[in-house]
């Protein structure tokens, strides 16, 4: 009987993921969990005007064997049958706590050293806003920092938001997010 519970146990947690460490947490000073993401952060093209700026990002209580970061904004909603990646950005030295508004830049000049962006499903590199199909329901955009067991993952700036993804998933020792919505 005790076999089977510490079984059970043992399974929920490879399937619930990475367990999230002590207080690990994201916050934004112009994103709220839950509330709209305002116009200065909207993809512009698609359809949409917005400002195409990335919002601040910082984040606390990060496990004390982190060895880099990563950051992902991830659509689930999008009408593709697999998501949509709006920023990929790998590499993150250790002991970073926050990226600045703007930092997703296409160039990447306000990121940390040593910082990779990769492409994101607008095609290239950089933060690409929220711009869902017009009158689609609103769509949920899940801004996600990772707390990693590796100081770089094997990886360029072609590398597509999927295959960070998995090296995400094989190397994540923690994570927070904070989701935003959008619809229009």
């Amino acid at each position: 009987m005790l076999k089977a519970a510490a079984t059970g146990l043992l399974l929920a947690g490879f399937m619930n993921g990475p367990a999230l460490a002590g207080d690990f947490a994201v916050t934004s000073p112009s994103l709220s969990d839950g509330a709209t993401i305002g116009d200065k952060h909207l993809f512009a093209g698609f359809g949409c005007t917005g400002g195409n700026k990335s919002p601040a990002l910082a984040w606390t209580e990060a496990p004390a064997d982190a060895k880099s970061f990563a950051v992902t904004v991830y659509d689930p909603d999008a009408p593709t049958g697999s998501g949509w990646w709006h920023w990929v950005v790998f590499n993150i030295p250790a002991g970073t706590a926050e990226l600045k508004e703007g930092a997703g830049d296409p160039k990447g000049t306000s990121l940390p050293a040593g910082s990779v962006q990769s492409v994101t499903d607008f095609g290239q590199p950089g933060f690409g806003g929220p711009c869902p199909p017009a009158g689609d329901k609103p769509h949920r955009y899940i801004f996600t920092v990772h707390a990693l067991k590796l100081e770089k993952l094997p990886l360029e700036t072609g590398a597509s938001g999927a295959m960070v993804g998995f090296f995400l998933g094989q190397n994540t020792i923690a994570k927070a997010s904070v989701t935003g919505i959008y619809g229009r």
